[in-house]
């Protein structure tokens, strides 16, 4: 089998054609072998009448090429391709490699046109004896246009047709062959057919062998090195390395028929033959470049790939869209940061290990821009279980790779509380929250749809929470449930979840969100790149930008494409300062307190599902947003987060303050480094100040004064109440040989 796979054909049918084809062959091929420069002579006319050998333009498709992926600086994170393939010029490949090819595959190739006389009529006289097509003859030209054909075929008919052992084929690529010399040099002929060729070990194109054989550029090739590379092109496959020792064997053997041809030729002295012939095979096998599991940022390479794939930007159909992805030759400017990224690395891995059960995430998001800055998590990309890997994309929703995530908890009482503000209420507004909320009847409660969906039969309540007087702060300070559940209840269901949906809230799996009269207690399941997005619309004043990974694309031609952030008002500039107003005392007052904050304004909101199933924390500044889940994979419901152990660490149960509230923060703090902290624009006093019409009853000695809340109890759909005023992180730990106070 030789030149890339073209296979033998014993049919008696082709004794026939073949002997025909000889009793014309030489007044043709001398028509078409004259001149040698030039293409074809004057006695092609005449053969042409009777074969109809005339030239036939070939359309010469883009070849397929590496699409490279940058992080924001411009460093390489990734790359796509359905063939590994870097295109170079002539000048760019070693002279002996350019000697190599040539004297094994077509010596004569400078010598004469479209084909080769004196190799047709060989191969001609050999495939009499065999009886069908045994020899192909063909010159670097023919060979070029066989490749062409074989790569812009769109089925297997069309690549069947392109191997086919048949003299029909033979004389189409002899029509395209005229016509390939008419409009190129032999040179520029060479340097096509040097990109184009498949090596083997997934190498296309002579530059790709030249790294995946050996480690180096193909203008640094050696003697044997050309060789080997010469010699592989003949049966890519039967002498491909990376498969074994068979197969090296027989590339070895391959190489030294090579190196006797250019002795034989007199291109190298019989001395420099021998020499290289003793040299060892040296195939390195470089690894090829590439793929989300080999890349720095796995994840974040994920969310790239289906973002292109999903997205009509790139394409009107999903098979165009992988084309322009693996084919297209491009440069993918993303908005990764390495620094970033490596803060929300280190952020992880001190809380929580690689081995552990449960997994930690994290997204980190730029306010105003939506651009994607981090996407870490604590188990690798891979499909290892050896190697604790995972095989999908842990934080983002499952449109880019991702899963269903974990429920959001009280992180979804922003929204209620955005609503309020919306609504007119003043930060010092309140209500009386009781032990426990159970619904008057199915109309206290409507979704989007007008359905009635009060649910008289649940009480939700706050466990070891205390009732009484809550103001828009301190409810929001001490997550109390059936605060929220009120406050739920007065401002509509259905309008909070607007105010969600208007910060790009949806399901991780991609269903519609679930509009229940817990929504404010976060029964949905969410991602952190969603949530960070969301928070980080607060943080912009309002402003939504959709989650941005991708800022330019320069294509092989050079063209780019800038990509500029999708944005919009979804908020009251004002609503959004009160809301960071009293968002940011979940840090000197709430739930965060012990904790603490990082520095400079900051604002979020911790969350912890029910039982304890899965924590969060949400964040932001001005500059930069976050969000951090923990949860266990293999189901959270089934697999709690209460009598765990992480990071080496044993915890009686894990709140929004215990791991993800200490990883934001690390996080952050790292992250901002050397970025100017950028402060919150003051809260309009004058319209959120005091309160209005829900001002605070003639207190009672069984009233909240307003001082922080010490419950320690978990907010959930309606089973326990939030982490109370301060989870205290070392309170539920067992230090297990770490002295972390």
């Amino acid at each position: 089998m030789r030149r890339n796979g073209e296979g033998r054909s014993a049919a008696a049918s082709n004794i026939v054609r073949l002997a025909a084809v000889g009793a014309v062959a030489g007044v043709v091929v001398a028509g078409i072998v004259a001149p040698a420069v030039g293409g074809a002579g004057v006695g092609l006319v005449s053969a042409t009448g009777e074969l109809n050998i005339s030239a036939q333009d070939l359309a010469e498709p883009p070849l397929a090429q590496v699409t490279i992926v940058q992080d924001r600086k411009g460093g390489e994170i990734a790359r796509f391709y359905e063939e590994y393939r870097e295109v170079v010029r002539l000048d760019e490949v070693a002279d002996v490699m350019k000697t190599a090819i040539v004297s094994i595959e077509d010596d004569r190739f400078y010598e004469h046109g479209a084909i080769d006389l004196e190799g047709t009529i060989r191969a001609f006289a050999r495939n009499l004896q065999a009886g069908g097509v045994s020899q192909g003859g063909s010159s670097i030209t023919q060979q070029y246009v066989k490749q062409v054909l074989l790569n812009a075929a769109a089925t297997d008919k069309e690549r069947n047709n392109a191997l086919a052992a048949s003299y029909a084929r033979k004389l189409n690529e002899l029509r395209h062959a005229i016509a390939v010399e008419k409009k190129y040099t032999k040179d520029e002929i060479l340097e096509k057919y040097l990109n184009i060729a498949y090596f083997g070990a997934g190498a296309y194109g002579v530059e790709a062998a030249a790294k995946r054989f050996f480690g180096v550029h193909a203008k640094a090739l050696t003697l044997p090195q050309a060789a080997t590379l010469a010699g592989a092109v003949q049966d890519p496959n039967a002498t491909d390395p990376n498969l074994g020792r068979k197969q090296r064997e027989l590339l070895l053997k391959r190489r030294n028929v090579v190196l006797g041809r250019m002795a034989e030729l007199g291109r190298i002295t019989p001395e420099e033959a021998a020499k290289a012939k003793a040299a060892k095979l040296g195939y390195k096998g470089t690894k090829l470049p590439g793929g989300c599991e080999s890349s720095k940022y796995p994840y974040f390479c994920l969310y790239v790939r289906h973002e292109i794939l999903s997205n009509p930007d790139f394409g009107s159909t999903t098979k165009a869209r992988l084309a322009f992805l693996n084919r297209g030759g491009l440069t993918i400017k993303t908005t990764i940061d390495p620094a970033m990224q490596a803060a929300a690395d280190r952020g992880i891995r001190k809380w929580v290990r690689a081995s552990d059960d449960p997994v930690a995430s994290e997204a980190l998001v730029q306010p105003g821009t939506g651009a994607i800055k981090a996407m870490a998590a604590s188990r690798p990309y891979g499909r290892s279980r050896a190697r604790d890997e995972i095989s999908y994309n842990l934080v983002a929703d499952a449109a880019h790779g991702g899963a269903v995530g974990f429920q959001a908890g009280s992180t979804f009482k922003v929204f209620t509380l955005l609503n309020a503000l919306g609504k007119g209420m003043k930060l010092d507004d309140g209500l009386t929250a009781g032990a426990g909320f159970r619904a008057s009847g199915p109309a206290a409660f409507k979704n989007c749809k007008g359905q009635n969906i009060g649910d008289p039969n649940h009480t939700v309540t706050n466990d070891e929470g205390s009732p009484g007087w809550k103001t828009l702060r301190t409810g929001t300070w001490n997550s109390v449930n059936t605060f929220f559940m009120m406050l739920e209840q007065r401002v509509g269901l259905c309008d909070t979840v607007e105010t969600a949906r208007s910060l790009g809230i949806h399901r991780s799996d991609g269903r519609r969100l679930q509009e229940y009269e817990t929504f404010t207690l976060g029964i949905n399941e969410m991602d952190p790149v969603t949530v960070a997005t969301a928070y980080a619309a607060i943080g912009a004043r309002g402003r939504y930008c959709a989650p941005m990974a991708i800022t330019r694309i320069t294509d092989r031609n050079g063209r780019t494409t800038a990509y500029k952030p999708k944005c919009r008002q979804a908020l009251d500039p004002e609503v959004a300062d009160a809301a960071a107003d009293v968002l940011s005392g979940v840090f000197t007052n709430g739930t965060m307190r012990s904790v603490g904050g990082i520095g400079r304004d900051a604002a979020g909101k911790t969350g912890t599902t029910d039982d304890y199933a899965a924590a969060w924390f949400a964040g932001f500044t001005p500059d930069l947003a976050g969000a951090v889940s923990i949860g266990d994979p293999r189901g959270s419901q089934e697999h709690k987060l209460n009598g765990v152990t992480i990071g080496g660490r044993s915890y009686g149960a894990v709140l929004g303050a215990t791991l993800p509230g200490p990883i934001w923060k690390d996080t952050m703090i790292g992250a901002l480094r050397h970025v100017p902290p950028t402060p919150f624009t003051p809260v309009n006093s004058e319209r959120f100040g005091g309160c209005q019409d829900d001002c605070r009853p003639e207190r009672s000695p069984t009233e909240d004064d307003g001082a922080v809340e010490d419950d320690g109890a978990a907010e959930d759909d309606g089973a326990a109440n939030d982490e109370g005023a301060a989870e205290d992180v070392g309170a539920d730990v067992t230090t297990g040989g770490d002295n972390r106070r």
